[in-house]
């Protein structure tokens, strides 16, 4: 995991899956940046909570049981009770929050996946802010110029849409024909 300069390898898909959207706000789970850093979920939790006056409700917030309920449907998060799951509801962390954790959590390994972070969630931020540039400016030419024109946004838009992923048939097909038995 360690780079041939010293620096750690963190793959980006690993940060960007883990980026999540809870009220409104782009946050990482407290889970998974202690796996990034290297660290438990109890000792980064305990570093923040040594440091509470760093972390105002804007760059981290403990998610309610019905946001734990859907976390938990949605990456599969164990239950909190009798198996041996978390017993307090996890924290979530605001960019803001990530950039203070590396002066909370003072190594180098720290400092170095942080910029990893902070990366992705520019790119992030890039990526959703092109895609609304692009949005807007598609419907000013569409209210600009007249219904001639209409076929044409309308394939643009269609391009715009991810495409519906096509499911196939589980299992396979016979082609030849099937025995006869008990016929003479």
């Amino acid at each position: 995991m360690t780079k041939p300069d010293g620096r750690f390898d963190v793959p980006i898909e690993r940060i960007e899956s883990a980026i999540l959207f809870i009220r409104g706000h782009k946050v990482m789970l407290d889970r998974d940046l202690a796996a990034l850093y290297g660290v438990t979920t109890f000792n980064l939790n305990k570093a923040v909570k040594r440091n509470t006056d760093r972390f105002p409700e804007d760059f981290m917030f403990q998610v309610t049981a019905e946001e734990a309920g859907t976390l938990r449907f949605q990456i599969g998060m164990s239950k909190g009770k009798g198996r041996g799951g978390r017993r307090y509801l996890p924290y979530v962390f605001t960019e803001q929050g990530v950039a203070m954790l590396s002066s909370v959590l003072r190594s180098k390994r720290a400092v170095q996946v942080n910029v990893e972070i902070m990366g992705a969630f520019v790119r992030l931020r890039r990526m959703l802010a092109s895609n609304e540039a692009l949005a807007r400016k598609l419907a000013a030419l569409e209210n600009k110029y007249d219904s001639q024109l209409r076929v044409v946004f309308e394939a643009i838009r269609e391009l715009m849409t991810p495409p519906e992923s096509k499911k196939r048939k589980i299992g396979f097909l016979v082609k030849e024909r099937a025995a006869q038995y008990g016929r003479a």
